[in-house]
Protein backbone atom coordinates (compact mmCIF):
# COMPACT_ATOMS: atom_id res chain seq x y z
CA UNK A 1 0.00 0.00 0.00
CA UNK A 2 2.93 2.40 0.60
CA UNK A 3 2.94 2.59 -3.57
CA UNK A 4 -0.53 3.79 -3.65
CA UNK A 5 -1.09 6.21 -6.36
CA UNK A 6 -0.53 9.89 -4.62
CA UNK A 7 -3.82 11.01 -6.70
CA UNK A 8 -5.78 8.32 -4.76
CA UNK A 9 -4.45 9.44 -1.77
CA UNK A 10 -5.74 13.21 -2.40
CA UNK A 11 -8.84 12.78 -3.77
CA UNK A 12 -10.06 11.39 -0.36
CA UNK A 13 -10.66 14.85 0.71
CA UNK A 14 -12.81 16.76 -0.64
CA UNK A 15 -11.23 20.31 0.13
CA UNK A 16 -7.93 18.69 -1.29
CA UNK A 17 -10.08 17.67 -4.85
CA UNK A 18 -11.08 21.14 -5.22
CA UNK A 19 -7.66 22.44 -4.83
CA UNK A 20 -5.97 19.82 -7.16
CA UNK A 21 -8.75 19.64 -9.55
CA UNK A 22 -7.28 20.68 -13.73
CA UNK A 23 -10.03 22.08 -14.94
CA UNK A 24 -12.72 24.51 -13.51
CA UNK A 25 -15.91 26.32 -14.51
CA UNK A 26 -16.44 29.63 -13.32
CA UNK A 27 -19.16 32.09 -14.30
CA UNK A 28 -16.44 34.30 -15.76
CA UNK A 29 -16.49 31.60 -18.61
CA UNK A 30 -19.32 31.89 -19.85
CA UNK A 31 -21.09 34.34 -22.56
CA UNK A 32 -24.99 34.09 -22.76
CA UNK A 33 -26.55 34.07 -25.83
CA UNK A 34 -30.39 36.14 -26.02
CA UNK A 35 -33.18 36.80 -28.88
CA UNK A 36 -34.81 39.84 -29.26
CA UNK A 37 -38.10 40.37 -30.63
CA UNK A 38 -40.12 43.24 -31.71
CA UNK A 39 -43.70 44.26 -29.53
CA UNK A 40 -43.48 45.04 -25.72
CA UNK A 41 -43.59 43.23 -22.62
CA UNK A 42 -42.58 40.02 -24.21
CA UNK A 43 -41.06 37.19 -22.14
CA UNK A 44 -41.79 33.93 -24.54
CA UNK A 45 -39.94 30.68 -23.99
CA UNK A 46 -39.31 28.70 -27.00
CA UNK A 47 -40.33 25.68 -27.08
CA UNK A 48 -37.67 23.67 -28.35
CA UNK A 49 -35.44 25.00 -25.82
CA UNK A 50 -37.03 25.15 -22.26
CA UNK A 51 -35.94 27.60 -20.08
CA UNK A 52 -34.39 29.80 -22.72
CA UNK A 53 -37.07 32.60 -23.87
CA UNK A 54 -37.57 35.61 -26.75
CA UNK A 55 -37.22 39.06 -25.12
CA UNK A 56 -39.22 42.60 -26.18
CA UNK A 57 -36.60 45.10 -25.26
CA UNK A 58 -38.06 46.02 -22.36
CA UNK A 59 -38.17 42.85 -20.60
CA UNK A 60 -34.72 42.41 -22.26
CA UNK A 61 -33.56 45.16 -19.47
CA UNK A 62 -34.95 43.54 -16.42
CA UNK A 63 -33.12 39.97 -18.30
CA UNK A 64 -29.75 41.67 -18.30
CA UNK A 65 -30.04 42.84 -14.51
CA UNK A 66 -30.99 40.18 -13.18
CA UNK A 67 -27.80 38.53 -15.26
CA UNK A 68 -25.42 40.75 -13.62
CA UNK A 69 -26.50 40.02 -9.90
CA UNK A 70 -25.69 36.78 -10.92
CA UNK A 71 -22.30 37.71 -12.23
CA UNK A 72 -22.98 37.11 -16.12
CA UNK A 73 -21.30 39.67 -17.39
CA UNK A 74 -21.23 39.16 -21.12
CA UNK A 75 -23.96 38.34 -23.55
CA UNK A 76 -24.32 37.60 -27.35
CA UNK A 77 -27.58 39.48 -29.02
CA UNK A 78 -29.42 37.69 -31.84
CA UNK A 79 -32.31 39.76 -32.99
CA UNK A 80 -35.64 38.56 -34.86
CA UNK A 81 -37.14 41.23 -36.48
CA UNK A 82 -40.65 41.72 -37.76
CA UNK A 83 -39.92 42.85 -41.45
CA UNK A 84 -37.34 40.52 -43.51
CA UNK A 85 -36.34 41.16 -47.26
CA UNK A 86 -34.12 39.57 -49.80
CA UNK A 87 -31.11 42.05 -48.35
CA UNK A 88 -32.14 41.78 -44.59
CA UNK A 89 -32.38 45.61 -44.24
CA UNK A 90 -33.83 45.07 -40.76
CA UNK A 91 -30.04 43.74 -39.74
CA UNK A 92 -28.66 47.48 -40.48
CA UNK A 93 -31.05 50.16 -40.09
CA UNK A 94 -30.80 52.30 -37.37
CA UNK A 95 -33.91 51.52 -35.68
CA UNK A 96 -33.41 47.59 -35.88
CA UNK A 97 -34.53 45.50 -33.41
CA UNK A 98 -30.66 44.91 -32.36
CA UNK A 99 -29.99 48.34 -32.32
CA UNK A 100 -32.34 48.91 -29.86
CA UNK A 101 -31.12 46.19 -27.76
CA UNK A 102 -28.46 47.39 -27.75
CA UNK A 103 -29.11 50.87 -27.09
CA UNK A 104 -31.41 49.89 -24.16
CA UNK A 105 -28.43 47.70 -22.55
CA UNK A 106 -26.19 50.33 -22.36
CA UNK A 107 -28.59 53.67 -21.31
CA UNK A 108 -29.42 51.19 -18.69
CA UNK A 109 -26.99 49.08 -17.37
CA UNK A 110 -23.84 49.59 -19.45
CA UNK A 111 -21.24 47.45 -17.51
CA UNK A 112 -22.82 44.66 -19.51
CA UNK A 113 -20.17 43.55 -22.39
CA UNK A 114 -22.25 43.45 -25.61
CA UNK A 115 -21.50 41.24 -28.53
CA UNK A 116 -23.66 41.57 -31.56
CA UNK A 117 -24.03 37.99 -34.13
CA UNK A 118 -23.61 39.61 -37.61
CA UNK A 119 -25.08 37.51 -40.04
CA UNK A 120 -28.09 37.76 -42.59
CA UNK A 121 -30.16 34.73 -41.63
CA UNK A 122 -32.69 36.63 -39.24
CA UNK A 123 -33.06 39.28 -41.75
CA UNK A 124 -33.58 37.85 -45.52
CA UNK A 125 -36.98 36.63 -46.50
CA UNK A 126 -35.08 33.39 -47.89
CA UNK A 127 -33.11 32.31 -44.52
CA UNK A 128 -29.84 32.03 -45.88
CA UNK A 129 -26.24 33.91 -44.72
CA UNK A 130 -26.17 36.11 -47.35
CA UNK A 131 -27.31 37.54 -50.68
CA UNK A 132 -28.61 34.97 -53.03
CA UNK A 133 -27.67 35.17 -56.53
CA UNK A 134 -30.55 34.12 -59.08
CA UNK A 135 -29.55 31.07 -59.50
CA UNK A 136 -30.01 30.74 -55.35
CA UNK A 137 -26.54 30.65 -55.04
CA UNK A 138 -24.76 32.79 -52.22
CA UNK A 139 -22.72 35.36 -53.67
CA UNK A 140 -20.07 35.93 -51.47
CA UNK A 141 -18.52 38.97 -52.48
CA UNK A 142 -21.73 40.90 -52.37
CA UNK A 143 -22.62 39.77 -49.09
CA UNK A 144 -19.69 41.25 -47.47
CA UNK A 145 -20.77 44.56 -48.08
CA UNK A 146 -23.63 44.23 -46.11
CA UNK A 147 -22.26 42.28 -43.42
CA UNK A 148 -19.82 45.64 -43.00
CA UNK A 149 -23.17 47.56 -42.90
CA UNK A 150 -24.40 45.66 -39.87
CA UNK A 151 -21.39 45.45 -38.12
CA UNK A 152 -20.86 48.78 -38.62
CA UNK A 153 -24.54 50.11 -37.36
CA UNK A 154 -24.19 47.44 -34.36
CA UNK A 155 -21.37 49.53 -33.28
CA UNK A 156 -22.84 52.84 -33.79
CA UNK A 157 -25.49 51.81 -31.36
CA UNK A 158 -22.38 50.38 -28.78
CA UNK A 159 -21.84 46.59 -29.78
CA UNK A 160 -18.65 46.55 -27.65
CA UNK A 161 -17.42 43.44 -30.16
CA UNK A 162 -19.22 41.88 -33.28
CA UNK A 163 -19.14 38.10 -33.79
CA UNK A 164 -19.35 37.11 -37.85
CA UNK A 165 -21.27 33.70 -38.29
CA UNK A 166 -22.00 33.89 -41.69
CA UNK A 167 -19.05 31.91 -42.94
CA UNK A 168 -18.27 33.53 -45.91
CA UNK A 169 -14.54 34.14 -47.19
CA UNK A 170 -12.76 37.20 -46.38
CA UNK A 171 -15.53 38.61 -44.08
CA UNK A 172 -13.00 39.30 -41.43
CA UNK A 173 -10.63 41.61 -43.47
CA UNK A 174 -13.36 43.63 -45.13
CA UNK A 175 -15.51 44.20 -41.47
CA UNK A 176 -11.82 45.03 -39.75
CA UNK A 177 -11.42 47.39 -42.40
CA UNK A 178 -15.11 49.25 -42.46
CA UNK A 179 -14.80 49.46 -38.86
CA UNK A 180 -11.03 50.66 -38.51
CA UNK A 181 -12.43 53.24 -41.31
CA UNK A 182 -15.13 54.15 -38.94
CA UNK A 183 -12.81 55.15 -36.21
CA UNK A 184 -13.68 51.75 -34.49
CA UNK A 185 -10.18 50.94 -34.79
CA UNK A 186 -10.31 49.51 -30.71
CA UNK A 187 -13.36 46.90 -30.84
CA UNK A 188 -12.71 43.56 -31.56
CA UNK A 189 -13.74 40.73 -33.67
CA UNK A 190 -15.18 37.50 -32.96
CA UNK A 191 -15.11 35.09 -35.84
CA UNK A 192 -17.31 32.24 -36.22
CA UNK A 193 -14.39 30.42 -37.56
CA UNK A 194 -15.09 26.82 -37.69
CA UNK A 195 -18.63 27.09 -37.71
CA UNK A 196 -20.02 23.15 -39.14
CA UNK A 197 -23.20 22.84 -41.14
CA UNK A 198 -24.04 20.63 -38.32
CA UNK A 199 -27.62 19.09 -37.08
CA UNK A 200 -27.30 20.50 -34.02
CA UNK A 201 -28.59 23.96 -35.03
CA UNK A 202 -32.18 22.74 -35.17
CA UNK A 203 -33.69 24.66 -31.84
CA UNK A 204 -31.79 27.80 -32.62
CA UNK A 205 -33.75 27.91 -36.50
CA UNK A 206 -36.85 28.04 -34.52
CA UNK A 207 -35.54 30.90 -31.98
CA UNK A 208 -34.12 33.01 -34.34
CA UNK A 209 -36.84 32.06 -37.42
CA UNK A 210 -34.04 31.35 -39.81
CA UNK A 211 -34.48 28.28 -41.70
CA UNK A 212 -33.62 28.50 -44.74
CA UNK A 213 -36.55 28.48 -47.15
CA UNK A 214 -35.11 26.59 -49.94
CA UNK A 215 -31.46 24.23 -50.15
CA UNK A 216 -29.30 24.10 -47.32
CA UNK A 217 -26.23 26.05 -45.96
CA UNK A 218 -23.26 23.28 -46.69
CA UNK A 219 -21.82 25.47 -49.59
CA UNK A 220 -20.56 28.27 -46.93
CA UNK A 221 -20.93 26.13 -43.67
CA UNK A 222 -18.12 23.15 -43.11
CA UNK A 223 -18.19 19.66 -43.79
CA UNK A 224 -18.53 17.60 -40.41
CA UNK A 225 -15.79 15.41 -41.83
CA UNK A 226 -13.21 17.83 -41.79
CA UNK A 227 -10.48 18.57 -39.50
CA UNK A 228 -7.44 19.98 -42.00
CA UNK A 229 -10.48 22.31 -42.92
CA UNK A 230 -11.07 23.82 -40.01
CA UNK A 231 -7.17 24.73 -38.98
CA UNK A 232 -7.67 26.49 -42.41
CA UNK A 233 -10.19 28.35 -42.13
CA UNK A 234 -9.08 29.43 -38.20
CA UNK A 235 -5.40 30.73 -39.74
CA UNK A 236 -7.51 32.77 -42.77
CA UNK A 237 -9.42 34.58 -39.87
CA UNK A 238 -6.52 35.26 -37.46
CA UNK A 239 -4.49 36.47 -40.66
CA UNK A 240 -7.29 38.92 -41.64
CA UNK A 241 -7.69 40.14 -37.96
CA UNK A 242 -10.02 37.95 -35.44
CA UNK A 243 -9.26 38.98 -32.06
CA UNK A 244 -11.24 35.45 -31.29
CA UNK A 245 -12.09 32.33 -32.44
CA UNK A 246 -14.96 30.19 -32.52
CA UNK A 247 -15.50 26.56 -32.58
CA UNK A 248 -19.17 25.55 -33.42
CA UNK A 249 -20.92 22.88 -32.65
CA UNK A 250 -18.91 22.56 -29.43
CA UNK A 251 -19.61 18.62 -27.83
CA UNK A 252 -18.97 16.91 -30.70
CA UNK A 253 -16.30 19.30 -32.01
CA UNK A 254 -14.04 18.95 -28.98
CA UNK A 255 -11.33 17.65 -31.25
CA UNK A 256 -11.17 20.66 -33.33
CA UNK A 257 -10.96 23.06 -29.83
CA UNK A 258 -8.04 20.98 -28.92
CA UNK A 259 -6.59 21.62 -32.14
CA UNK A 260 -7.14 24.59 -32.54
CA UNK A 261 -5.56 25.40 -28.78
CA UNK A 262 -2.52 23.75 -29.87
CA UNK A 263 -2.09 25.07 -33.14
CA UNK A 264 -2.78 29.00 -32.38
CA UNK A 265 -1.92 31.42 -29.50
CA UNK A 266 -5.39 32.87 -29.75
CA UNK A 267 -8.11 32.86 -27.39
CA UNK A 268 -11.38 30.15 -27.99
CA UNK A 269 -14.66 30.74 -27.88
CA UNK A 270 -16.64 27.03 -28.19
CA UNK A 271 -20.60 27.51 -28.78
CA UNK A 272 -22.53 25.52 -27.01
CA UNK A 273 -25.31 24.88 -29.25
CA UNK A 274 -29.15 24.62 -29.02
CA UNK A 275 -29.07 20.92 -30.07
CA UNK A 276 -26.84 19.94 -27.33
CA UNK A 277 -28.58 22.21 -25.32
CA UNK A 278 -31.78 20.49 -25.87
CA UNK A 279 -30.84 17.39 -25.62
CA UNK A 280 -29.55 17.44 -22.46
CA UNK A 281 -32.13 19.42 -20.97
CA UNK A 282 -34.61 16.57 -22.35
CA UNK A 283 -32.56 13.85 -20.56
CA UNK A 284 -32.46 15.24 -17.09
CA UNK A 285 -36.16 16.38 -17.32
CA UNK A 286 -37.13 12.69 -18.45
CA UNK A 287 -34.80 11.22 -15.10
CA UNK A 288 -32.34 9.61 -17.67
CA UNK A 289 -29.44 11.24 -16.08
CA UNK A 290 -28.55 13.59 -13.58
CA UNK A 291 -28.56 17.25 -14.07
CA UNK A 292 -24.60 16.57 -13.11
CA UNK A 293 -24.25 15.90 -16.43
CA UNK A 294 -24.78 19.69 -17.49
CA UNK A 295 -21.62 20.64 -15.85
CA UNK A 296 -20.04 17.49 -16.76
CA UNK A 297 -20.27 18.63 -20.81
CA UNK A 298 -19.28 22.30 -19.87
CA UNK A 299 -16.01 20.70 -18.30
CA UNK A 300 -15.35 18.74 -21.42
CA UNK A 301 -15.22 21.72 -23.16
CA UNK A 302 -13.19 23.89 -20.84
CA UNK A 303 -10.47 20.70 -20.89
CA UNK A 304 -10.74 20.43 -24.57
CA UNK A 305 -8.81 23.50 -24.95
CA UNK A 306 -12.19 26.59 -24.94
CA UNK A 307 -11.12 29.83 -23.15
CA UNK A 308 -14.82 31.00 -23.39
CA UNK A 309 -17.92 28.59 -23.47
CA UNK A 310 -21.35 30.51 -25.45
CA UNK A 311 -24.06 28.73 -23.63
CA UNK A 312 -27.58 28.68 -22.75
CA UNK A 313 -26.88 26.71 -19.27
CA UNK A 314 -24.89 30.20 -18.47
CA UNK A 315 -27.74 31.13 -16.16
CA UNK A 316 -28.59 28.00 -14.79
CA UNK A 317 -24.84 27.29 -14.13
CA UNK A 318 -24.23 31.22 -12.56
CA UNK A 319 -26.94 30.33 -9.72
CA UNK A 320 -25.92 26.63 -9.19
CA UNK A 321 -22.31 28.08 -8.49
CA UNK A 322 -23.40 31.39 -6.61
Amino acid sequence: MKNINRTRRLRKNETIRGMIRETNITVDDFIYPLFIVEGENIKREISSMPGVYHFSVDTLVDEIAELLELGIKSVILFGIPDEKDSIGTSGFVQDGIIQKGIRAIKENHPEMYVITDVCMCEYTDHGHCGILRKDGVVDNDETLKYLGKISLSHVKAGADMVAPSDMMDGRIGYIRNILDEGGYVETPIMAYSAKYASSFYGPFREAAESAPSSGDRKSYQMDPGNSDEAMREIAYDIEEGADIIIVKPALSYLDIIKRADDEFNIPIAAYNVSGEYSMLKSAVEQGLVSEDVIMEALLSIKRAGSDIIITYFAKEIAKRLK
